[in-house]
């Protein structure tokens, strides 16, 4: 279904779709992994709305919840953020949103690339109230012309010497296409580590499967006498590696089999495939701090039409959050 909205000049337009086949056909381009729209296309139900005008295009990639629209994600998404970057048409966008809903809450969005505080300012501008909190954190590695061994000097003595004493426990094979025998050893060796049950493990896999035929994956498996005790799923793309997996199989933890294949790995898209920066996606891990060497914030927007009775307890509880910090006694 595709509705047509009419904007506040007459050289934009604005339109609605319930289907990513509008997007498709206008081959849309994309900044990483979770811009493109057969990443998408794995998700449930998407809400596109988007506005077109002086030769441009911005369009949203939402989902309708009971509490309005909100950014079509899931647990394995590093970011979210707009297609297209012309700030006029996300502002006529943000503007035609208000026929629509009374609140929209977007997340994860990355700000070092500007994302954030365009939307917000267009949101803003739109007539919005605009409510921003940091809602997550994303390590970084700038490898900055380093080779493997440059960067491994620099890091912490005690994962060196745990290399050099466990590296040879195990043995490292890093596969640059899919392959389903070792994807059936990363499901084995998942089962079997710290981790909780993966939320739809099918998404992650038709996306592990898009990613091979791309070219773009990098699965690591990590074999101890031929039994596989530790796996990483990997991609890279536009000079960017990806971290998107890890697990060991918590019985062979005394081997450190997860730092030798995490090395391993490193040293691959560092010297071989020569990454400019490494992304260990979300989360607040403390391990993720020994090997990234920046930390980058993600966003929350929460936009609230204020003009619409239905925003109002939200906009009650947003604004008790946000006041409550300079409401403390000193």
């Amino acid at each position: 279904m595709t509705l047509l909205s009419e904007e506040f000049r007459v050289d934009i337009a604005v339109s609605y779709h319930d289907s990513l086949t509008k997007l498709q056909a206008l081959d849309w381009p994309a900044e990483g992994p979770f811009d493109r729209l057969d990443w998408f296309a794995l998700l449930e139900r998407p809400f596109i709305a988007m506005a077109e005008g002086y030769g441009d295009r911005v369009a949203l990639v939402l989902r309708r919840t009971e509490e309005g629209f909100a950014s079509l994600t899931n647990w394995f998404s590093f970011t979210w953020r707009p297609l297209g970057r012309a700030s006029g048409l996300l502002t006529a966008l943000a503007r035609d949103l208000r026929k629509h809903t009374h609140r929209v809450t977007l997340s994860p969005l990355p700000d070092e690339d500007g994302s954030a505080s365009r939307v917000e300012d267009a949101f803003r501008n739109a007539g919005w109230l605009v409510f921003r909190e940091a809602c997550d954190e994303n390590h970084v590695l700038p490898v900055a012309g380093r080779s493997f061994a440059d960067y491994w000097s620099t890091r912490p003595g005690k994962m060196r010497t745990t290399l050099k004493r466990k590296a040879k426990k195990v043995e490292v094979e890093i596969l640059t296409s899919f392959d389903e025998a070792a994807w059936h050893d990363y499901r084995a060796i998942y089962a079997e580590s710290w981790k909780p049950e993966e939320e739809r493990a099918d998404i992650l896999e038709a996306f592990a499967h898009a990613e091979g035929e791309a070219g773009r994956i990098r699965l690591g498996i990590a074999r101890s006498d031929g039994v596989p005790v530790a796996a990483q799923f990997w991609t890279v793309e536009n000079g960017t590696a990806y971290i998107h997996k890890l697990a060991h199989v918590e019985a062979a933890k005394p081997l450190s089999a997860g730092t030798t294949l995490s090395a391993a790995l490193f040293e691959h898209v560092i010297d071989t495939d020569r990454v400019e920066l490494v992304d260990f996606g979300t989360g607040s891990d403390a391990y993720k701090r020994d090997w990234m060497e920046v930390n980058r914030p993600r966003y929350r927007l929460t936009a609230l039409d204020w003009r619409q009775p239905r925003a109002w307890p939200a906009l009650g509880k947003a604004l008790l959050r946000h006041l409550a910090p300079h409401n403390r006694p000193s």
